[in-house]
């Protein structure tokens, strides 16, 4: 008799989409919370970052390969990025550079998928995102979800199931306009769309699954951790967390009232209550035409004020030292300017930045050649910076979990950690 898998019965469950916080809740149930105090925030540059114009600039270049942007100097002597991050420069003290870094996958959604993961996709294998792996070792509070991603996910669970995916918000927190969790409100109600989805929800069920009684003891267990799932959101704990209006004037300010410094607040907000693993999107970076202008008169100055807040506010609390942050896109863009004063994507050489955690900060690591056409020498894999970010959040890169292709999988199967970058 044909079954659904144990994926599709909970997604039908979830609050919207690929919403997994009640499956979390079950793994939750099943395996006992640990306390390993460390957490991450995964910053993504959807659409690919150009990283001659950011923190690989090439200012002796010929002209159509190295832009419009200057370079300058930062706090470490030596390190120089783009002029539009004032801030970023006098903060590089407390972050390491990553150059050099280059894969051959210039899609979107094949780079992100390898890059997100740190292992080449395959049609064999769904490999999961760092996220899942972190829900999956650092389980959060009872009230709490492991893992949220404010907006959307950047990629799913893979292999390790729908209980270990993301909270998805479902929409990005605005200045000024209340802040929902996929359509549930911050004062532990229900709107009038999640009540008919609900009422859905029951209808989805009795169809799809009326005449499979092999699947009983899922479907009995889905209500009671979809109940839960609701109850977390209006936790206190919970509430207080998702709650941008507790913030002063001042702070909103400091991290920025556009969306993307809103979610950057955000993000410090669950870290400090106890999430496990925060993503947050910037997106906007796939900028085929009017490069200079997209990047100067917005991506870059959001970026530079918002992620220079982030790196303060944790350091302030005190929190910079267990919480591992990764800043990165898919992958770069091409060493020559186009005829639309774009630059198109390009694989072969890339950037990231990591910060906190036991990362040695005010270093930059790899090169990329005099026209950031390619890294200097070997240069560094996706699996490379997965590796790094993994080792760093507290997760033996080389761990093995067991999957549905009949043998063990290792979580990253070809990187190793970049020489230098952390720490013991």
């Amino acid at each position: 008799m044909t079954t659904y898998s144990r994926r599709r019965v909970l997604q039908v469950g979830a609050l919207g989409g690929t919403l997994s916080l009640s499956e979390f809740l079950r793994a939750s149930a099943e395996q006992p919370a640990g306390d390993s105090g460390r957490s991450a925030i995964l910053v993504f540059l959807g659409g690919g970052p150009s990283h001659q114009d950011t923190f690989d600039m090439k200012p002796q270049a010929p002209a159509e390969y190295r832009g419009e942007f200057s370079p300058v100097r930062t706090k470490v002597p030596g390190i120089e990025i783009c002029e539009h991050l004032p801030r970023l420069a006098q903060r590089t003290d407390r972050m390491a550079v990553i150059r050099g870094i280059s894969h051959s996958l210039a899609d979107h959604g094949l780079g992100t998928r390898y890059v997100m993961t740190g292992n080449l996709p395959t049609p064999v294998i769904d490999f999961p995102m760092f996220g899942s792996i972190v829900s999956r070792e650092f389980p959060a509070r009872e009230d709490l979800p492991s893992f949220v991603s404010i907006d959307r996910p950047v990629e799913g669970p893979g292999y390790l199931g729908a209980e270990y995916g993301p909270l998805s918000t479902g929409e990005k927190p605005r200045y000024g306009q209340p802040f929902r969790v996929r359509g549930i409100t911050l004062d532990g109600t229900l709107t009038i769309e999640k009540y008919r989805s609900r009422r859905q929800l029951l209808k989805d069920i009795d169809t799809a699954f009326d005449q499979f009684e092999a699947q009983e003891d899922v479907l009995r267990g889905l209500d009671r951790f979809s109940e839960q799932a609701f109850r977390i959101i209006s936790s206190d704990r919970s509430r207080r967390a998702f709650d941008l209006t507790q913030e002063s004037d001042q702070e909103v300010d400091r991290f920025g009232r556009h969306e993307f410094g809103q979610s950057a607040m955000l993000a410090t907000r669950l870290i400090e209550a106890g999430v496990r693993f925060v993503t947050v999107l910037l997106e906007g970076w796939d900028t085929h035409q009017d490069n200079f202008n997209t990047l100067g008169r917005e991506l870059l100055p959001n970026l530079d004020q918002s992620l220079s807040a982030m790196l303060d506010r944790l350091q302030e609390q005190g929190r910079l030292d267990s919480t591992s942050i990764l800043v990165t896109g898919e992958f770069g863009r091409t060493p020559k300017v186009n005829s639309n004063a774009g630059r198109d994507h390009w694989a072969r050489a890339m950037c990231a930045l990591m910060a906190g955690g036991s990362v040695q900060p005010g270093q930059v690591l790899g090169q990329t050649d005099a026209r950031a056409e390619g890294p200097e020498g070997q240069g560094f894999s996706p699996d490379d910076l997965a590796a790094t970010f993994l080792q760093n959040i507290g997760i033996d890169p080389k761990k093995e979990y067991e999957a549905n292709v009949g043998r063990p999988i290792t979580v990253v199967r070809d990187g190793a950690v970049i020489p230098g970058l952390l720490r013991g």
